[in-house]
């Protein structure tokens, strides 16, 4: 299934009946607040991904979406300067597409990328030094010693141990969480807390589970060595 975000309904309405034409499942959303709520409830195995768009902008979606998810994404734009393809890729992005395009060649991008992603899949088991995280089992080690987390700390600590050194912001982790949408960016402040206290040795000196005033929160690279 691809997501087609797009805020465009006449560009919209095209690409999707042309993916469909050809064999794809096509769902759309018009903003990256529609394309992440249809993420949490529906994961895609591609989004095609428009960046300027109101109310969330494609790359601040994007940043979000990697925190959780990593089906790969094509982003569709007019932005054709070298610093916006640059900073669509490093934001995620596996390819980027300039409008006008071709809708043959986006389609034959499409399918490359999803060839990719049917790919010999990666682990299931994330490792970051005495972290162990099991997404198919739901599962968390330290050291070896299984440890309980509620399902907001998992989601948490899942996102960071996919990206680790990366630095999500309380927004990008806010994103994860699979709630009814009430949770505010201090509640993360109370699960990172919580976490720490379940996995650190000392809680209150924290060694892999950083803070990164005024932004958020990442995993040290060097406590993976």
């Amino acid at each position: 299934m691809v997501l087609l975000v797009e805020d465009s309904l006449t560009l919209r309405d095209m690409v999707r009946e042309y993916l469909e034409a050809h064999g794809l499942g096509v769902r759309v959303a018009s903003n990256g607040q529609e394309a992440l709520y249809a993420c949490r409830h529906d994961p895609p195995d591609l989004v095609l991904l428009d960046v300027m768009m109101p109310h969330m902008d494609g790359l601040t979606f994007l940043r979000a979406y990697r925190a959780s998810w990593h089906a790969p994404v094509i982003l569709l734009t007019a932005l054709d300067a070298e610093r916006d393809k640059i900073a669509g890729l490093e934001s995620g992005a596996d390819d980027y597409v300039t409008k006008p395009f071709s809708l043959a060649e986006l389609l034959a991008r499409v399918r490359a990328q999803l060839r990719r992603a049917d790919g010999p899949q990666g682990t299931s088991v994330l490792r970051h030094g005495p972290l162990t995280l099991d997404l198919d089992a739901r599962s968390v080690r330290v050291s070896g010693e299984p440890v309980t987390l509620t399902r907001s700390e998992f989601e948490l600590l899942a996102a960071l141990m996919r990206s680790p050194g990366r630095v999500l912001s309380r927004p990008d982790l806010l994103a994860c969480l699979q709630d009814d949408g009430s949770a505010s960016e201090r509640t993360i402040d109370v699960h990172v807390r919580n976490l720490r206290v379940k996995t650190e040795p000392d809680p209150g000196r924290p060694r892999w589970l950083e803070t990164v005033f005024g932004i958020g929160y990442r995993l040290r690279p060097e406590a993976a060595r």
